[in-house]
């Protein structure tokens, strides 16, 4: 066989470099057949072939090795084929290259932790036994000394490791013994730093002070990876001097703060030897602010008095590690009741979820897909979910109170709380995923967690990942495909752990499954999210009862359901609407089978049901309506001509007035509901939601106006032609299209009698159809919806305000406009738009108001009045006692301070500037960035000032059912809206902060270009 082909065989990547490494001197007297045997057993033969020659050129005698059975030089090639970082110590430090031949046989055992103490402490010559052990050597020798016997007793790790013969089995072990390295490196370090901190103390001053170095996540746990930071907390004690004073607490604090940077420094300052790890202390109280060093009493008050919840979750994984060890036992035992007792702290749940989400937002996103630890399946959902059980259940279980991750499984399945099917495969898929990120961080020590992008990285890894006696050749795609597989299944076992057993519960189901108690159930739900556990509890036993294919089908739904429920704002309410509609479709075929089918329609019932009351009350009513969250198509508000074509058909097949008028009513629910779904689903900005409600207000009016001009002038087919046509012009948002749901409609009413018409018997016709128009539209559907309000037409901007008649003929308002029309109502009209009636009306109207709204000039004394008037609104309409930083249309900044601006630039110039002719805000503040009226960044902040203010408004409708013009201040509340504004969960405050910043500048802006000022 040629070389090229036995290279092939051998699992080689770089054929021509490998063929030359194979030719060098240092390898002219081995068999090259038995060599390439040898390789073929490494992960990586290329990475192995290289690092054996470059060895074998420090320390020839090496060669002899080669000559031994397989079996004893097996360890050698499984070491230099996984680890080029360790190969490199080894040519570094050739002196250490025994530890190679010491272990040709390895053993499967690990090595225990006093054992790696001793000899870390011997590497800086301190006694190991002493009470406060102080090194005979400082500064870098001392440091290089303690590194070097570190990565000596690292290597024979990795070598033990990666000849292990079951490598996910013995993955525990590693992390263990990967662990009490550290905390020897931790104890060797803390003893030279005391003997360097006597250069600056006294000596009897440094022995009084005691230090324990609490060890937090992995290196608490005792899972370790190669590569990690090694998160510690610092726990101070005196005792007597030796003439029975004692240091104060100040002196104490300065030496223990010494004493601990110092062993940061021993760890990674730079020297000769490079670093081990990073000691990372920002776990602390008060994190990077906070002092490094704290007594015992000043870390229980911390914890007791000021401490977050996520501060408690980080605490399950503490372990007193190096130093003072009976301190930190004390430190262990003062604080354990507080971890054990956080699920019950008022936030816990929200502070979770949170943390939850900041993991996932801060994973870069050219690495999500690659990500072993954070990404979605990964390594943290594992610990998240376990730690979450851990913390319920630990309250009054403490058989679960356990650091190690593959521990807490098991001690959570013995205990009831995990199935123990689900146990062993959560326990498995874990160790593949650490075993996958020992395997990546082992190859050049470096604290990486994202599968590499290589092919031949990729089979390299693979390889490694094989047990010894496996022969098979793993491919990529394998690898791949595999990791897949249980991401996959870590994203589905969170549900199954955490819902199903609630289903067990609640249906009575027997068991394999887990079935928990009542009071566990409950505080389970209690830390999900769930306020009412008891009431929930009822809930999915009325939904899963039973031997129905209902039941059963909802059954398999819950635990995902469930899950999504209590990620939104109210998961109560949530799992009570989804029990109302789920009973208002009963046995609908379709319905159960789009929720199983369609996860992203599920996902989005679940959002709506638990983030608003408004889309919840409707869904009962319009229950149907729940098919549209599987399809975007559907959920696209349906434009006004298809609207009012629909209307119209469904009119002409009704007879009576109150048949048709409920067909309008229904028609616009549904298309508000259809708008509130698709914005819920983010599939509509703000501009678009105005547009698709006032459509909807629109068709409505139009339909209502076509039964009550029936009813006035009689059939149109049998009546004579009627005395006057008749317009409802819009008036304010609902005239600009920039409604919210819930809104009322300002209109004008205007009618044109015929010629011949009586003018007394035409007004009496058109005052009969406008008050007919207000009943109908005022009437609710059947049945109704509490949180439902019907259209209710406002005509408070007529000619005289309510002191002036309901309708006026076109000659009317002619004649009013052009001899007495106050500046109020020239503004009024810039948002004038005819909504239903007479087409040739609705020009006429249009070309009347034009020159009114859109003067050739403004009189300054007009300017000076609309500036009256805006001060008089802020002066008088405000509600009493509502802040005018937080009220959304009145407020500062808020809606009105932009629209009255934009107002007035287009009073002022749009008779000039016909791109100002538009009744929309937005269109006529962007028409003024053109023309140069008003500075682009200017614009930019007011545009999205009005934004945040509309959403803000439509939020706190769509959370409560409710309108309202003020941002909320009760939290639950504020993160609804937050949501509902796009924000990640957890940012109630966050919304908060933006919207008083950006109306403060908003409001700036507002008085320097309305007042002047």
């Amino acid at each position: 066989m040629s070389l090229t082909r036995q290279l092939i065989s051998g699992g080689f990547a770089d054929l021509e470099k490998s063929a030359r490494f194979l030719d060098a001197p240092e390898l002219k007297t081995v068999d090259r057949e038995r060599l390439l045997a040898d390789l073929a057993e490494a992960a990586d033969p290329d990475l192995a072939l290289q690092s054996l020659v470059r060895l074998l050129a420090l320390r020839p005698h090496l060669r002899s090795v080669l000559d031994q059975p397989a079996r004893a030089t097996f360890p050698l090639f499984r070491l230099l084929g996984a680890s080029e970082a360790l190969a490199e110590f080894l040519m570094r430090r050739p002196e250490h290259l025994d530890v190679l031949t010491a272990r040709l046989a390895p053993e499967p055992e690990t090595v225990p932790a006093g054992r790696l103490r001793d000899a870390l402490m011997a590497a800086v010559d301190a006694d190991p036994e002493a009470e406060t052990p102080v090194a005979g050597r400082t500064g870098p020798d001392a440091w290089v000394a303690l590194r070097v016997a570190y990565r000596r007793l690292l290597t024979d790790l990795a070598i033990r490791d990666v000849c292990a013969l079951d490598p996910l089995d013995f993955l525990p072990a590693v992390g263990a013994e990967l662990a009490d390295l550290a905390a020897a490196a931790l104890d060797a370090a803390l003893a030279v730093s005391r003997a360097e901190a006597t250069a600056t103390h006294p000596a009897e001053d440094v022995a009084a002070v005691r230090l324990c170095i609490i060890a937090m996540g992995k290196c608490g746990a005792r899972e370790l990876n190669y590569v990690s930071d090694v998160d510690v907390i610092h726990v101070i004690d005196t005792v007597p001097r030796p003439d029975g004073s004692t240091l104060t607490d100040e002196a104490a604090v300065t030496i223990g703060t010494a004493l601990a940077a110092g062993v940061a420094r021993v760890i990674s300052a730079s020297a000769p030897e490079p670093a081990l790890w990073e000691v990372d202390a920002n776990l602390r109280p008060e994190g990077r602010e906070g002092p490094l060093v704290r007594t015992l009493a000043s870390h229980v008050t911390y914890y007791q008095r000021w401490a977050q919840n996520w501060e408690f979750q980080a605490l399950l994984k503490a372990r007193p590690a190096a130093g003072d060890l009976e301190l930190g036992e004390r430190y262990r035992a003062a604080l354990g009741p507080l971890v054990w007792s956080s699920s019950g702290r008022e936030g816990f749940v929200e502070s979770v979820q949170a943390m939850r989400h900041r993991v996932s937002e801060n994973i870069p996103a050219r690495d999500r897909e690659r990500q072993i630890k954070l990404g979605a399946g990964g390594l943290r959902d594992v610990e998240f979910s376990v730690q979450l059980l851990q913390l319920v259940h630990g309250k009054v279980d403490e058989s679960v109170r356990v650091a190690t991750t593959t521990a807490a499984i098991d001690a959570l399945a013995s205990a009831g709380y995990i199935g123990r099917a689900d146990a062993r495969e959560m326990g498995h898929h874990y160790r593949f995923l650490r075993l996958l990120e020992h395997r990546i961080q082992l190859v050049r020590l470096r604290r990486t967690h994202l599968m590499p992008e290589s092919d031949h990285a990729r089979r390299a890894l693979a390889k490694a990942l094989l047990a010894p006696e496996e022969t098979v050749r793993p491919a990529p795609e394998a690898l791949m495909t595999e990791w897949a597989r249980i991401k996959r299944d870590v994203r589905a076992l969170h549900e199954r752990i955490f819902y199903r057993p609630l289903l067990n519960t609640a249906a009575h189901l027997s068991a394999d499954d887990v079935r928990l108690s009542p009071e566990a159930a409950q505080a389970r739900l209690a830390a999900l999210g769930y306020g009412d556990p008891r009431g929930a509890m009822r809930h999915i036993e009325a939904l899963t009862a039973g031997v129905s294919r209902r039941a059963a089908l909802q059954r398999q739904l819950l635990p995902v359901l469930l899950g999504w429920l209590a990620d939104g704002v109210d998961p109560d309410a949530g799992l009570l609407g989804f029990r109302r509609v789920s009973e208002a479709l009963g046995t609908s075929p379709w319905y159960l089978g789009l929720l199983r089918d369609s996860s992203s329609a599920a996902e989005r019932l679940c959002h709506v049901l638990s983030s608003s009351r408004l889309i919840t009350d409707l869904l009962e009513v319009e229950p149907e309506a729940v098919a549209w969250f599987g399809n975007d198509d559907e959920l696209r508000p349906v434009p006004f001509a298809a609207q009012w074509a629909e209307i119209r058909s469904k009119m002409s097949r009704h007879a009576s007035a109150d048949a048709q008028i409920r067909l309008v009513r229904l028609t616009r629910r549904r298309e508000i509901l259809r708008t509130a779904i698709c914005d819920a689903a983010g599939l509509l900005d703000q501009a678009a939601v105005g547009r698709a409600l006032a459509d909807a207000d629109r068709a409505a009016v139009l339909g209502a106006l076509h039964i009550a001009e029936r009813e006035v002038f009689g059939d149109p087919q049998d009546r004579p032609e009627p005395p006057t046509a008749m317009l409802v012009v819009g008036m304010g948002r609902q005239g600009g299209r920039e409604i919210g749901y819930g809104s009322d409609m300002d209109v004008l009413y205007v009618h044109d009698p015929r010629p011949d018409a009586d003018p007394t018997e035409a007004r009496k016709a058109a005052e009969a159809i406008v008050a007919r128009l207000g009943v109908l539209l005022q009437q609710r559907c059947t049945p109704p919806v509490l949180a439902e309000r019907p259209l209710t037409l406002d005509a408070a901007l007529r000619p005289e305000g309510r002191q002036g008649p309901m309708v006026r003929t076109l000659s009317s308002y002619r004649e009013y406009y052009h001899r007495w029309a106050d500046t109020w109502e020239a503004q009024a009209l810039l948002r004038a738009r005819p909504l239903a009636g007479d087409d040739d009306l609705a020009a006429r109207f249009v070309e009347l108001i034009d020159p009114v709204r859109y003067p050739a000039k403004l009189d300054p004394a007009a300017v000076r009045e609309v500036r009256r008037i805006k001060a008089r609104v802020e002066a008088e309409r405000l509600p009493r006692g509502a802040d005018p930083s937080r009220h959304v249309k009145l407020g500062r900044g808020g809606l009105s301070d932009v629209e009255w601006l934009v107002q007035l630039l287009q009073l002022q110039h749009a008779g000039a500037v016909p791109e100002l002719r538009t009744t929309s805000t937005l269109d006529a503040l962007h028409a003024a960035v053109e023309a140069d009226l008003l500075p682009a960044e200017a614009a930019a902040v007011l545009e999205e000032s009005w934004l945040l203010a509309s959403r803000v408004r439509c939020g706190t409708i769509i959370w409560s059912g409710r309108p309202s013009d003020v941002l909320p201040a009760d939290r639950r509340a504020l993160e609804a809206v937050a949501r509902w504004c796009g924000y990640p969960a957890g940012s109630a405050a966050r919304l908060e902060e933006d919207y008083l910043r950006l109306t403060r500048r908003a409001r700036g802006i507002f008085e320097r270009r309305f007042y002047g000022t």
